[in-house]
């Protein structure tokens, strides 16, 4: 290193004269170790009229040809030590700015001050736009405007167009850093006005918080005018219909436009009619303080307000539409009798039960539904709860070669458990009748492999296919798999899974069976019971013994019948397989398991203390006659060899496959995967057979709080079955909110997109029980939510019947939301 530098050195005071030695300097020349000392030396040994020629020539050189980023360096040094003039090319400049910026606003400040060259160049900057300002230097600019150093208004200008230019959040510090006075927020009037109109084109195009929020606060920072702001009054109409941060911005500007005078009669009612009937309560509760706002400012448009507000009455939400009846009835006095008939048709047509009977008090009118006396009857909507098809069946085994690859294609693509059931018994039976066809078929899907996973899935399905067609096994980190997937499988469902996807290829290697018995008859993976008699009766003929893992899985999946004519079949079959079934179908198949915790409390699960509550799964049973591969699904098979006694559940994914596997023990199937299950099992889980016991309805109180649609869909489906139990749901939902395991703002939204279907019977059944919980000492987090969906729900059904912990809560002083629906739902309870 010193080497190179004394060789630099050297061919610098070789130079002749001060020209080459700025042509040496700009070319590169001096290219070596990272600092400039060696410059700084070697200028010192010539005389001041050199160092100050020098000068002039590299300010020629950059002003031709932008030189080395840190020429500056050295010529800065000769400035302050011979007063030669500073060159004032953007080069320089930009290198003399450079040394100052990396600083805070106080430091770069204190260091321009101390800088004998900074008035002479500060005033320079100004003006050439090419140079890069930070925040910190404006900061410092605006110090020196006010000491005189600077121009103020050529700092102003600089100001704006750096904003102009900036995306806005990098603008706002910019902005931040020079305050505007009175005088100039005045005069800049169009400059600000043009900013806000290319910000606001950026703001309709709407986005998520993080791109809209920048925009917004520098729009409040620019600080326009309610006269600057009118000609954008469309625009800002425009954002109430985009997301609830852009709708809060543009009702905010039209709130000052409407208090300056500048927003026309029906301007605001268009405002109400997009923002009223909008799902954000905080929307629709700053609109209503708007108009009660206006009607107290000008009583004469009292009426036309009364109307606008009335369109709040259709809100699904019962706090939103009493805010809106107390803003008419408030202002009622003034709006005259036609504006009452308009609202009394309004209130009949929107408004729940739970406040039709105090509409028509205050609007002279029998509210629709209400008692005509004292002994008739409260009216009960008719509950509506999803359409149950029934078990959707599965189309009939594959007929041809490319069949099955079309199925294979779907499996790969979408894990399908109906097409990865009919690709496995299209192999069999394809590979019997042709196994050249089926490789010429399997060939264009082969192409690309799955990806790779922890456990055993049905994609791996695509190894029986290769095996199949005599493909090389596929690779993991440059070695073979072994004959399908890792060779090992990690959950009980994915090594009966992986056995079955190996006792299928050594099926297809001998050819001694035709089909599998397991392939289901209905997608939830369920055998029906005289298919799978048939399908054994037709082996028996034939003479061959099912493989044991494939008559596994078909009596786990059969469905069990008492149809005499079935059972007189099975109890024919003399094979050990038929054997087999007909003991099985006897002596109702798999016994079912509860999952209930351990100090649950049965009897009354809302009284279940704050806690996680996860179900138990299945305990060992060695009296079941499976494998115990097969056994091991559903616990019944002891799981003692690891030392932690099982599998890790953050070592597997729950698949739609469990559920398949055990398609009449859903709720075992729940137990077992815990937190694993998503969305698209959960439907699964609702979807198959078997009592709705503990687990699944644990399942469907921990996504309510997570994944809104497919619990509600789960509810749904449970209570159209007949199986959803509302006391064992509300005490599970009550402890994991006192738990805080989930939120309760997302559970209450969910029981209201329920409730919103029609099923307000159904959520009344979970309310009814989880509000004694959720009110009982300090009221949850959104009480008054709750309240408020069980008044609809309440109204809705007719429900009676007094809560004690409802009635404690309305008793108490105050107007909360939680006080105030408490009172509204005692009020429909009585």
């Amino acid at each position: 290193m010193e080497q190179r530098v004394s060789l630099a050195g050297a061919r610098l005071g070789c130079q002749p004269t001060s020209e080459a030695a700025a042509r040496h300097l700009h070319h590169g020349g001096r290219y070596v170790p990272p600092h400039d000392d060696w410059m700084v030396d070697v200028v010192e040994l010539f005389p001041v009229a050199w160092r100050t020629e020098l000068v002039a020539r590299l300010d020629e050189q950059v002003r031709e040809r932008s030189g080395s980023q840190r020429l500056h360096l050295v010529v800065d040094h000769i400035v302050r030590t011979t007063g030669c003039p500073m060159p004032e090319s953007d080069y320089f400049l930009s290198g003399w700015l450079s040394s100052h910026h990396r600083a805070t606003s106080e430091g770069v400040l204190e260091r321009l001050r101390e800088d004998p060259l900074a008035p002479k160049l500060l005033p320079l900057v100004l003006e050439r736009s090419s140079l890069p300002f930070t925040p910190q230097l404006l900061s410092a600019l605006c110090t020196f405007a006010a000491e005189g150093t600077v121009d103020r208004a050529a700092l102003v200008r600089r100001t704006f167009a750096i904003v102009a230019d900036a995306h806005p959040t990098a603008a706002l510090p910019y902005w931040q850093a020079v305050p505007l006075t009175g005088d100039e927020h005045a005069r800049t009037a169009p400059e600000r006005t043009a900013l806000a109109e290319k910000l606001l084109t950026r703001l309709l195009r709407d986005g998520a918080p993080k791109t809209v929020t920048p925009v917004m606060t520098l729009l409040r920072a620019l600080a326009l005018t309610p006269a600057e702001q009118a000609p954008f009054l469309r625009d800002h109409v425009a954002l109430l219909d985009l997301s609830s941060p852009v709708a809060a911005y543009g009702q905010e500007v039209l709130r000052e436009l409407d208090e300056a005078g500048l927003l026309e009669e029906d301007v605001l009612s268009e405002a109400c009619e997009r923002v009223l009937l909008r799902p954000e309560k905080k929307l629709v509760r700053t609109q209503l303080s708007w108009l009660d706002r206006v009607a107290r400012r000008e009583p004469a448009r009292a009426g036309r307000i009364s109307v606008c507000a009335a369109l709040a009455f259709g809100h699904p939400d019962v706090s939103v539409q009493e805010r809106a009846l107390t803003l008419v009835a408030r202002h009622l006095t003034n709006a005259g009798d036609p504006v009452r008939a308009r609202l009394r048709t309004a209130a009949a047509a929107s408004l729940g039960p739970a406040l039709a009977a105090r509409a028509a008090e205050l609007l002279g009118a029998e509210a629709p539904g209400a008692e005509r006396d004292t002994g008739a009857e409260r009216v009960t909507e008719a509950e509506v709860l999803p359409h149950l098809p029934g078990l959707r069946p599965v189309p009939g085994p594959v007929g041809t070669a490319v069949e099955v690859a079309q199925e294979l294609a779907v499996v790969l693509a979408d894990d399908d458990v109906v097409a990865f059931e009919r690709a496995l018994d299209g192999l069999v039976r394809q590979a019997r009748l042709d196994r050249e066809a089926l490789s010429r078929a399997l060939e264009p899907v082969m192409r690309r492999a799955p990806g790779v996973h922890r456990d055993c899935g049905q994609s791996d399905l695509y190894d029986v296919a290769a095996a199949v067609r005599g493909d090389e096994p596929r690779r993991l980190y440059g070695r073979r798999h072994r004959r399908i997937s890792h060779g090992e499988a990690i959950s009980p469902p994915g090594k009966l899974l992986m056995a079955r996807l190996i006792e299928a290829l050594d099926v297809i290697e001998s050819g001694a069976q035709p089909f599998l018995l397991a392939l289901p008859t209905h997608a939830t993976g369920a055998v029906d019971a005289g298919v799978l008699v048939e399908r054994v009766a037709e082996l028996e003929r034939a003479r061959v013994e099912p493989a044991p893992v494939d008559l596994a899985q078909a009596l786990l999946r059969v469905t069990l019948t008492s149809d005499e004519r079935v059972l007189r079949a099975a109890g024919g079959l003399r094979s050990e397989a038929g054997r087999r079934l007909a003991r099985w179908m006897r002596e109702g198949g798999l016994p079912h398991q509860d999952s209930t915790p351990e100090k649950w409390p049965v009897a009354d699960p809302t009284d279940a203390p704050p806690g996680l509550w996860e179900p138990v799964s299945p305990g060992p049973d060695h009296g079941v006659p499976l494998p115990p591969v097969a056994a091991a699904v559903c616990g019944t098979y002891e799981r003692g060899r690891s030392p932690g006694g099982g599998y890790s559940l953050y070592d597997a994914y729950a698949a739609p496959y469990w559920v398949a596997q055990l398609p009449h023990h859903r709720d075992e199937v729940a137990a077992y995967a815990k937190s694993c299950v998503d969305g698209r099992m959960l439907a699964l889980l609702a979807e198959a057979g078997g009592p709705a016991g503990y687990a699944l309805h644990w399942q469907i109180a921990c996504r309510l709080g997570e994944d809104r649609d497919s619990a509600v869909d789960a509810l749904l489906v449970l209570a159209a079955q007949g199986q959803l139990d509302g006391r064992l749901l509300a005490g599970q939902l009550q402890a994991l909110i006192r738990n805080r395991s989930s939120s309760p703002k997302r559970v209450v939204d969910a029981l209201r997109t329920a409730a919103g279907t029609g099923a307000y019977a159904t959520v009344w059944s979970v309310l009814e029980a989880a509000l004694p919980a959720l009110l009982r000492g300090t009221p949850v987090r959104e009480a008054g939510a709750f309240l408020a969906l069980a008044v609809e729900c309440a109204s809705r059904c007719a429900a009676e019947g007094p809560i004690p912990e409802v009635e404690v809560v309305a008793a108490r002083t105050g107007s909360s939301q939680t006080v105030k629906h408490a009172r509204l739902l005692r009020d429909v309870l009585r």
